[in-house]
């Protein structure tokens, strides 16, 4: 996830104007997104990228790397975790029921590597104690308030960390794998 300094997935009013990646950021993005055998997305998410992705490389102007992301982003199989909506699009199916139960039941199948999409079911995830790794890329900005990404736990979730990569305009990626 892209987060604020102090904590924000999405400033006030859903803003995502501070995170937009440098070129080399968004690369990053990409390879995950190829390298993910699984993409589960939140409904709030999911309707954000859905609503740009599935086109963006027939847009005029799109880049070499957007066509690359917006290719790899249709191909990924994803999951959307909803009991608003009714219909999903591009490699995508909807689960309307328990998301920690679905989520515990993929995990069981290793499929491969699964990236959790969204603040709200990375919580219940978090929650849940299905989470194995966390990827932030943390952007030297303060918002002061909107959508936060760690939400209230039950209990500690102890770390280790793995990984630290710096980017253009300082943002700074952190891996930790979940000490169990």
């Amino acid at each position: 996830m892209n987060l604020s300094l102090d904590g924000y997935i999405a400033a006030p009013g859903d803003d995502l104007g501070w995170s937009v990646p440098s070129d080399e950021l968004f690369q990053w993005w990409s390879d995950r997104v190829g390298a993910t055998g699984l993409a589960l997305y939140g409904r709030k998410l999911w309707e954000t990228m859905s609503s740009h992705w599935p086109t963006a490389d027939q847009q005029p102007g799109a880049t070499p790397a957007e066509i690359e992301y917006a290719r790899r982003w249709r191909d990924m199989p994803k999951v959307v975790f909803s009991s608003t909506i009714d219909k999903v699009d591009w490699n995508t199916r909807l689960v309307t029921g328990d998301a920690v139960a679905e989520i515990t039941r993929l995990k069981a199948e290793d499929g491969g590597p699964m990236d959790i999409c969204g603040a709200t079911l990375a919580g219940a995830a978090m929650r849940a104690g299905l989470i194995d790794e966390y990827v932030l890329v943390t952007h030297p900005v303060l918002v002061g308030g909107g959508t936060p990404f760690f939400t209230a736990l039950d209990s500690w979730v102890n770390l280790n960390l793995v990984e630290t990569r710096t980017f253009p305009g300082g943002l700074v990626l952190t891996r930790y794998e979940t000490r169990r």
